[in-house]
């Protein structure tokens, strides 16, 4: 990489395809004058940003170190920061970020920095790291000791990171590991945040399509009504839980999103229940918001289209508001169901586009390969 010319640094943002490339163009806009302002120098930057999936085929940081190295040589950049959406491990703990102040290179993994304010905590992540890489940079025997003291603000602000060990034959200098259950938990909500489960609902046109449906029959039914009038809340619980547990394990069968894994160290196990929880959560969550909005449109239209004098002649009960709730609420368990059963409908990587982020879903493409072949 180049030295800075005419007290211009020019910062690359290497960024994955999807949520990552989105999260750098947002933080381009400003990123160039705070980083002026905190340096405090008169030194100027130059922000850009790249869009390309450096991560293909690979998930070990010392691998795409050396990729980000090679690729900020080519280009010439003066610093060169890759964000990735891609959860990575470093001996059994979470890597935030890896940093070569010998190369001018940074490595940041962004479900490492949680679910909430991802943009406020990649901003900060982005800037300190800059900001450590834009000092003097050693090189050759010269190079950063491994010891140097960590970063106060990066491990103040996005507690439980400290450092973590390097080897000596790699690329980086200085490394952040989440570790423990609160890193544990950190990850995997930035996992299900990239995830973006809220897509399944429209991603899974045809098993709404089969839920509605069904809501719109079931609610007509007197059977149903009945039904509906004599089961009490505990009865109503299970009736929620088994038919949106029944809904996520469908989807996960049937669609092959569980996780397995051929090697048999404790690392790769590790990560196989990361990523098969963090599946779990994000269909339930998916599936979850698509029960409540079948609730919803069951009480609209049982609104629209109950009638006082029949329902009573059914069921023995005046209609009231209560059976109005109750009906929508079992009627939305039904729905489900049916829903679960459209679900077999839909093709596998409509599925896996709806519930994986882009990266993951070449991930675990390319996984399914390596395992046919």
């Amino acid at each position: 990489m180049r030295a800075s010319s005419q007290g211009v640094t020019v910062v690359a943002l290497l960024a994955d395809p999807d949520a990552p490339t989105e999260i750098a163009k947002r933080l381009a806009r400003a990123l160039p004058a705070r980083l002026a302002d905190k340096s405090g120098q008169g030194q100027r930057f130059d922000v850009e940003v790249v869009s390309e999936p450096f991560t293909a085929g690979a998930e070990d940081p010392p691998t795409l170190m050396r990729r980000i190295v090679d690729r900020g040589s080519a280009e010439n950049w003066d610093i060169v920061v890759a964000l990735t959406d891609l959860p990575l491990h470093s001996r059994r703990r979470k890597l935030v970020v890896d940093l070569s102040h010998e190369h001018g290179a940074a490595l940041l993994s962004l479900p490492s920095l949680g679910g909430w304010r991802l943009q406020r905590k990649a901003r900060r992540a982005v800037e300190e790291a800059v900001l450590s890489l834009t000092g003097p940079r050693a090189t050759g025997a010269e190079r950063a000791p491994r010891s140097q003291p960590p970063l106060g603000p990066f491990v103040g602000r996005l507690a439980p990171i400290h450092p973590g060990p390097v080897d000596e034959e790699e690329f980086a200098d200085l490394r952040y590991v989440a570790s423990g259950p609160r890193g544990y938990l950190r990850v995997l909500v930035g996992m299900v945040r990239a995830n973006r489960p809220w897509r399944l609902v429209p991603g899974l046109s045809k098993a709404l399509a089969a839920a509605l449906a069904t809501g719109a029959v079931a609610t007509v039914n007197s059977t149903v009504w009945s039904l509906a009038a004599s089961l009490s809340t505990p009865r109503l619980v299970i009736a929620t839980v088994g038919s949106v547990g029944l809904m996520i394990g469908w989807l996960i069968v049937d669609a092959n999103l569980w996780h397995r894994t051929a090697e048999g160290s404790p690392e790769a196990r590790q990560r196989a229940a990361l990523y098969n929880t963090s599946t779990v959560v994000t269909v339930g969550i998916g599936v979850l918001v698509c029960y409540v909005g079948l609730m919803v449109i069951n009480f609209v239209w049982a609104l629209f289209i109950l009638n006082d004098q029949v329902f009573a002649s059914m069921t023995r009960d005046p209609l009231n508001a209560t059976d109005y709730w109750t009906l929508s609420w079992f009627v939305a368990s039904t729905a489900t169901v049916g829903g679960a059963l459209g679900s077999g409908l839909e093709s596998d990587e409509a599925i896996r586009a709806a519930a994986y982020s882009k990266r993951e879903q070449e991930r675990r493409h390319m996984l399914h390969d390596e395992h046919d072949g």
